[in-house]
């Protein structure tokens, strides 16, 4: 007689069997190797570079949140190359759960910084605040919603039977995630106000300035800055729908759109 998944608890179980389909597993999947293998690989080498344009251009503080944020992409891939023999793995869960979920916080507090800098080289006079208070408030906010994540993944993921204190992980979770995109969309008003400030006022632009938005090496990095915010947006859009219908829900067990979605 078979067994109807919806019935079995994820956690009384240790692999795949008669008594655990797969689809009673929390991803009622088995994690694609060759996909999540890629991508473990691709965000290993873009720490590798990360580190080394960091330390070739001195810029450390950006260099810690980008190899930050690679590194834990590269953990929480490895840990789904964990769940591919065994979906059911405790290891494998938790080290996704927990460093996929954090690792956009990483990328945004990267964008935060920037932010900064192109204030000082296109104009502060056109900032509404001084621009060390972009970096300041915004990565503030930024580490509280990382803690919030990393203390909500770190009780999911080891609550063990208890459902009730796992629930508690998920609500931190979805509440750390909800706060990041919050701050995401004020990043982007407080940004667009300040560029339109600046590209309607009559005070010239420095030469500095003309000649780095004349750089096609600059235009490059505008058009991919701003894909990465609608990207990591996106993600955390995406995450906050997976978590929000609980344990098991059927965006959580829909392996291409987490490819599709998370994994870009």
């Amino acid at each position: 007689m078979a067994v109807d998944p919806s019935h079995v608890n994820p956690l009384d179980c240790n692999e795949v069997s008669v008594d655990c389909p797969v689809k009673a597993s929390t991803y009622g999947y088995y994690p694609t190797l060759g996909w999540n293998a890629f991508f473990a690989a691709v965000f290993g080498l873009c720490f590798f570079f990360s580190f080394w344009l960091g330390l070739r251009s001195r810029t450390w503080t950006y260099m810690l949140a980008m190899c930050c944020a690679c590194v834990t992409s590269c953990i929480g891939y490895i840990g789904r190359i964990l769940m591919h023999d065994n979906p059911f793995d405790t290891l494998g869960f938790q080290m996704q759960i927990c460093a996929l979920t954090m690792s956009p916080a990483f990328n945004a507090a990267a964008m935060y910084l920037i932010l900064k800098h192109l204030v000082l080289l296109f104009g502060r006079e056109c900032s509404r605040i001084r621009p060390k208070f972009y970096t300041y408030s915004f990565i503030f906010v930024d580490f509280l919603a990382l803690s919030l994540q990393a203390a909500g993944g770190g009780i999911a993921g080891s609550a063990g039977d208890d459902a009730s204190f796992r629930d508690v992980g998920d609500r931190l979770m979805i509440t750390g995630i909800s706060w990041q995109v919050l701050t995401l969309l004020i990043f982007a008003i407080v940004a667009a106000d300040y560029f339109t400030r600046r590209f309607r006022s009559t005070q010239a632009l420095s030469e500095e300035a003309a000649s780095t938005l004349r750089d096609t090496r600059f235009r490059i990095f505008a058009v991919a800055l701003l894909i990465a915010y609608l990207t990591i947006f996106i993600r955390c859009v995406y995450r906050i729908a997976e978590m929000a219908g609980g344990w098991r829900n059927p965006i959580m067990q829909d392996q291409p759109l987490f490819i599709g979605v998370d994994s870009w």
